[in-house]
């Protein structure tokens, strides 16, 4: 059995971040339409969805530069 590598995990990682962003901002504005929030309340979920795919980036960014790292010293 091979032992994942730390970049390994970080992509995991990165992966669940923007799955889970995703499906809850759809869930959540399903909801929010079935139950007939504000555009206000479903604009602060759409922000906050926003703080998670950034959040993902910046993370995807972090991932980016520390394979590149690994180039120079391989």
């Amino acid at each position: 059995m091979t032992r994942r590598t730390d970049q390994q995990r970080r992509g995991q990682v990165i992966a669940l971040v923007i799955a889970g962003t995703g499906l809850s901002w759809v869930l959540v504005l399903a909801l929010g339409d079935t139950l007939g929030w504000s555009q206000r309340t479903l604009a602060f979920f759409d922000l906050a969805a926003l703080a998670g795919f950034t959040m993902a980036l910046w993370l995807l960014y972090g991932l980016w530069r520390s394979r590149q790292a690994n180039k120079t010293k391989d």
